[in-house]
C-alpha cells in the first residue's frame, strides 16, 4: 500500500546572525538561506541533557529531542555534525549524563519559494493582526526554517524581541493573524483566542457546486482525526466527519455565487483540526485546491510524491485551498474589543 512520502524533520534550530536589512530581503526567500558573500548560514541547535535523560545513550538522547528522524539519519548527525560543548568526543554509543551541553551545526539548505511580505490590517502597542499570504508557513518545519512568518517578522520588527504569534493558520490558508508584542498581552491573546466564546474567526472558501444555504445553516458532523486502523491510504493525514468524533459545529452561507464555484463564508463555534475543509467536504462542497479533501487519496500521494505536476495544477485549479482567515473579533488586553478584517484574495477572487 502506497503512502504519501515522509520526510525527516528539519531541525527547529538557533541561527548564527545573518546582518541583512529587511530591503535586501527577496520577495520569494530565494536566497534566504544564504549570508551576503553567497555562503550558506549555519544553523544551530543546542540540546541539553536533563536529569531525567541521564544514563542513556547519545544516540537515544537525541531521539528524545528530534523524534521524527530516524536512527540511521540521528547516527549521521552525530558523526558530521554535532559536538560536545565540554570538548571530549562523543559518538552514538556514548552515556549522557545530566547537564551535558550538545550542539548541532549544519549549512541551511535553500527552501521552497514562498511570499515573504504581509500587510498589517491592525496595529496598536499591543498587538498586531497582519493578513498572511498564502504560502507562507507560521513555524519552521522539515522544508521551511528561514521562509516562515517567524523569522519574517524577526526581519521586520527586530527591536521587539517578546513580538509572539497567538495562534496558527495552515501554510496554504491566507488572512488574519494575531501577533502581541509583549509577553503580558501574549498570554491575554492566547487564552482569548483559545476560548471559543471570547474570540469569534470567520473564514471564506470558494468551493465546487452550489450549496443551498442561502440563510445561515449548520454543519455539525462529529470530527476525528484518522487512525491507521480507518479504510484510508492517507491515515493520520487527514480528519473524518462522522462517528466516534468530537462535537464539532461550523456556521455557514453562502456569500457570491460563480459560475462554477460559490464563496462561503464559514464561521467557526468550535475550533477542530480541518473543521472547515472536512465539513464542506463532507456536506459535499469541497473547497477548491484542497488536496486532502476535494480529488481522493491518489492525487493527494501523487502530489505529495511528484509535486504539482502540469496534470494535478489542473486538476485542482488552484495552487493552493481556498480558504481566507477574514475576519476576526478578539478581545484587547485593555479591556476593549478590536474587529480586523482582511480583503479577500485576488486568487480566490478570480475563480468567482
Amino acid at each position: 500500500m502506497k503512502t504519501p512520502k515522509s520526510e525527516d524533520s528539519d531541525l527547529e534550530l538557533q541561527v548564527e546572525p545573518h546582518g541583512e536589512d529587511e530591503t535586501s530581503e527577496p520577495d520569494l526567500g530565494l536566497t534566504s538561506h544564504l549570508n551576503p558573500d553567497g555562503t550558506p548560514r549555519i544553523i544551530e541547535r543546542h540540546l541539553i541533557v536533563p536529569p531525567e535523560l541521564a544514563g542513556l545513550r547519545l544516540d537515544h538522547f537525541v531521539k528524545t529531542q528530534i523524534s521524527r528522524l530516524s536512527r540511521t539519519k540521528i547516527q549521521q548527525i552525530i558523526d558530521t555534525q554535532l559536538t560536545r560543548i565540554s570538548g571530549t568526543t562523543a559518538k552514538s554509543s556514548t552515556t549522557v549524563v545530566a547537564g551535558d551541553h550538545f550542539v548541532i551545526r549544519r549549512p541551511a539548505r535553500a527552501e521552497p519559494a514562498c511570499p515573504r511580505r504581509f500587510d498589517v490590517v491592525h496595529e496598536d502597542a499591543r498587538m498586531l493582526v497582519i493578513d498572511k499570504p498564502a504560502g507562507l508557513p507560521v513555524h519552521a518545519s522539515a522544508k521551511f526554517y528561514f521562509n516562515t512568518l517567524t523569522r519574517v517578522l524577526g526581519e521586520r520588527f527586530p527591536d521587539e524581541p517578546e513580538i509572539q504569534i497567538c495562534h496558527r493558520l495552515d501554510r496554504e490558508t491566507s488572512g488574519c493573524l494575531v501577533v502581541a508584542r509583549d509577553r503580558e498581552a501574549a498570554a491575554f491573546l492566547k487564552q482569548a483566542i483559545a476560548n471559543k466564546h471570547k474570540t469569534t474567526k470567520e473564514y471564506l472558501a470558494v468551493v465546487h457546486g452550489q450549496p443551498p444555504w442561502d440563510t445561515e445553516a449548520a454543519l455539525d458532523a462529529p470530527l476525528r482525526i484518522s487512525t491507521e486502523a480507518d479504510a484510508t491510504r492517507i491515515a493520520t493525514v487527514r480528519v473524518i466527519a462522522g462517528p466516534g468524533g468530537a462535537p464539532s459545529l461550523t456556521r455557514v452561507r453562502v456569500e457570491r455565487r460563480g459560475a462554477r464555484f460559490a464563496l462561503v463564508r464559514c464561521r467557526l463555534v468550535t475550533g477542530r483540526q480541518h473543521q472547515i475543509r472536512v465539513h464542506l467536504a463532507d456536506a459535499g462542497f469541497p473547497i477548491v485546491g484542497d488536496k486532502i479533501y476535494t480529488h481522493g487519496d491518489d492525487a493527494f500521494i501523487e502530489y505529495c510524491d511528484e509535486g504539482l505536476t502540469p496534470e494535478l495544477a489542473e486538476l485542482f485549479i488552484l495552487p493552493r485551498h481556498a480558504l481566507h482567515a477574514s475576519r476576526i473579533i478578539v478581545p484587547h488586553p485593555s479591556g476593549s474589543t478590536i474587529t480586523a478584517e482582511a480583503p479577500l484574495p485576488a486568487d480566490m477572487a478570480d475563480l468567482l
